[in-house]
């Protein structure tokens, strides 16, 4: 026992010494061969830690500080790791359109290696791989494409009204909404419905609770970087115990493995037929085993819950939040609900294009609040060249798309939530406008984006058409606590509860 309680707390401290010698070399070396290159700015790095002090609890908010200083490409070296950061959006374009190639890899966290998830995963496989490109293709054509999502509108409508109904019992109870968890079961059952028939969650009861655990618990994981991924060097003894971690994603693989077993057993009837996306992927596994098998399915169910379920819900949630906060904001986008729709009235999918206000508020939403405050971290493979400075071979690239959407240069009062800013813009959150992109650009944008920009603006209309809202409690709009919980997607601190008044 003596001996293993030495081992487990000196040798990280002896590998990390060790390393910092080998550095301190490295650095020599890097010394007298980097003058024919010039490196971004950035903080002086303190020994062995680098620049890890300097992230804190909030590493958007510190490091759009820091960059407020050292400009909008800047170098810091977090550990053994340099990490360079974008903080501008002509930075942005020109890595995420003009050099797109050159910086589409993945810098992986330690805890997305467990089950080789990183290796069978469409948001962690390099760009480059063929399998990426493959499962990219099979992703959209059975369920992002246009006509997929088209076909698919009757089930969003019908899960959009069961949520209205849990909203109005709860009106008759004079009960207060948890927001962002009635929009996570929204979804939650929309892309359960949609790939295997069958809701996860129940639609009218505060139920999915381990399963939104599951999953929030996941997205923290992978947006915090443990000490590993600091310093890989540690790999050796976890020093954290990191494996403990990684029983959420495990737990999550299992329980879609158990629906694609159950799935292969209700196909042998012979008077089954093919019915939702589960079947479509089993089916192309078994005309193409060589492009997707059973991992890569379950993996891509993953996949497909993580980027939409989270991340919608946290959209709707800060957009209600604001809304609350500024009632002559959230008065002005019911009167445009009415005149359009009609009071009470249900709302679909071809409405939003007649709801410039809604989208705009939309908009402002995202540019305050991106739900990745630094997308999905990337990774040079090699040197690469960026507007004159050199991003060194292995470096992390963070995107800090929170600071991009509060660049003072660009937007006037970027700290005051005003829809009016969008009235008469044509930029738009596709991917082409790098001053608004919380679904990213390039190679790499979300692949849900589709299913995105349809349900945010029917959920949330649909929510100030049926029902007035006020705070829970006795709390000021001006007194709303506005703190976020960072991770890789970024959340409130303490959940939005709101009750739904008759209108």
């Amino acid at each position: 026992m003596d001996y293993y309680y030495y081992y487990y707390y000196t040798t990280p401290l002896a590998l990390l010494l060790a390393w910092t010698l080998v550095q301190g070399f490295n650095l020599l070396v890097a010394l007298t061969t980097s003058r024919n290159r010039k490196l971004p700015p950035g903080p002086f790095p303190l020994p062995i830690i680098g620049n890890l002090h300097l992230l804190g609890n909030q590493p958007h908010k510190s490091l759009a500080k820091l960059a407020d200083f050292h400009g909008p490409i800047m170098r810091l070296n977090l550990g053994q790791i340099t990490t360079v950061v974008i903080s501008s959006s002509n930075m942005a374009k020109q890595v995420l359109q003009k050099q797109d190639s050159a910086f589409s890899s993945r810098s992986i966290p330690d805890i997305v290696k467990e089950e080789n998830f990183h290796m069978f995963s469409v948001g962690w496989l390099p760009a480059s791989h063929p399998q990426w490109r493959t499962l990219r293709k099979i992703m959209t054509s059975h369920i992002f494409s246009i006509n997929k999502l088209d076909a698919s509108q009757h089930l969003r409508y019908k899960k959009i009204q069961e949520l209205v109904a849990y909203c109005k019992r709860s009106s008759q109870m004079g009960e207060a909404v948890h927001i962002d968890d009635a929009i996570f079961r929204t979804m939650l059952n929309l892309l359960s419905n949609t790939l295997f028939s069958k809701d996860l969650a129940d639609p009218y009861e505060n139920s999915g609770k381990e399963f939104k655990e599951l999953m929030e618990g996941m997205m923290m994981d992978m947006g915090k970087p443990k000490l590993v991924d600091y310093f890989p060097v540690l790999k050796i003894v976890h020093p954290e115990g990191l494996r403990r971690y990684n029983s959420r994603l495990g737990k999550l693989l299992k329980l879609f493995y158990g629906f694609i077993n159950e799935r292969l057993e209700i196909r042998k009837s012979p008077n089954y037929q093919n019915t939702d996306v589960l079947d479509a992927l089993i089916t192309t596994s078994e005309q193409n085993p060589q492009e997707i098998d059973h991992m890569h399915i379950a993996t891509m169910c993953l996949d497909l819950f993580d980027a939409g379920t989270d991340s919608s819900s946290g959209v709707v949630e800060w957009a209600m939040t604001e809304l609350l906060k500024a009632p002559e904001i959230m008065k002005r986008v019911q009167a445009e609900l009415i005149q359009v729709l009609g009071e009470g009235n249900a709302m679909e999918e071809a409405d939003v294009a007649r709801l410039p206000y809604l989208q705009c508020i939309i908009k402002e939403t995202y540019r305050m609040h991106p739900p990745a405050p630094f997308l999905v971290p990337r990774k040079v493979e090699q040197d690469v060249e960026v507007c004159g400075y050199t991003v060194p071979k292995d470096s992390k690239v963070l995107i800090n798309v929170w600071a991009i959407g509060r660049d003072s240069t660009f937007w006037e009062d970027p700290l005051v939530f005003n829809p009016d800013r969008f009235k008469d813009s044509k930029l738009d959150v596709r991917g082409q406008d790098f001053e608004l992109i919380p679904f990213g650009a390039g190679r790499r944008i979300c692949p849900g984006m589709p299913l995105a920009i349809r349900m945010i603006p029917v959920m949330l209309g649909t929510l100030l058409n049926t029902f007035k809202w006020k705070i829970e409690g006795d709390i000021e709009p001006k007194d709303l606590d506005m703190q976020e919980k960072f991770g890789l997607t970024l959340t409130k601190l303490r959940p939005l509860r709101a009750v739904p008044l008759p209108l």
